[in-house]
């Protein structure tokens, strides 16, 4: 099964500047990234929002799953995609496959709501099936007001959106980057 956000658009390369957001309740997912960008990203989880995802994003940080994982596909001027356990990890003899695999966890049914795809907001990759999201998410470089209520909104960027402007971009035809930059260390601040 691909787990892949799908979408079939022209998109452009038009910086949007916007501020970070504010940190709210939390928790919040530490992300070091190590390659291209160099530095820290740190995104406030939303479990208002979608709390089954949330709650699994969070558990797998804490195993450590997502340690090492690479950015597998980034379109510049719109989103910079993560989170393949399974096939994304620096080192993996199917590290072709990124992009395509999941956890050991449940995949979780979809949990839409009212908050829009600005810049910097955090949604979880999925298959066509709207309730296949498992472990990958991606991060908005600009708005994407067509993914409102068709993605889950798990968080937003509150600092660290100088570090993301930086991730190396995919040059392949769907976003595919060659020599990505990893997220080193993933944590959970609570």
């Amino acid at each position: 099964m691909i787990r892949k956000l799908a979408l079939s658009i022209a998109l452009t390369a038009t910086p949007v500047f916007a501020q970070e957001a504010e940190d709210g309740p939390g928790p919040n997912l530490i992300i070091d990234v190590a390659g291209t960008a160099n530095g820290q990203i740190v995104i406030d989880l939303l479990p208002d929002v979608a709390p089954a995802h949330v709650s699994q994003i969070t558990t797998l940080a804490k195993e450590g799953a997502y340690d090492n994982v690479v950015f597998h596909r980034v379109i510049d001027g719109f989103m910079a995609q993560t989170g393949d356990v399974q096939y994304g990890k620096v080192g993996n003899a199917d590290m072709a496959r990124a992009g395509t695999g999941g956890s050991d966890k449940p995949d979780l049914p979809a949990e839409f709501s009212s908050v829009s795809f600005d810049r910097g907001v955090v949604g979880m990759a999925r298959s066509a099936d709207p309730n296949s999201a498992n472990s990958q998410f991606f991060i908005m470089f600009a708005p994407g007001t067509f993914l409102d209520g068709q993605y889950t909104v798990v968080g937003r960027v509150i600092s660290g959106m100088d570090v993301l402007d930086q991730v190396k971009r995919g040059a392949g035809p769907d976003g595919e980057v060659e020599g990505p930059d990893v997220m080193s260390k993933v944590t959970v601040q609570e």
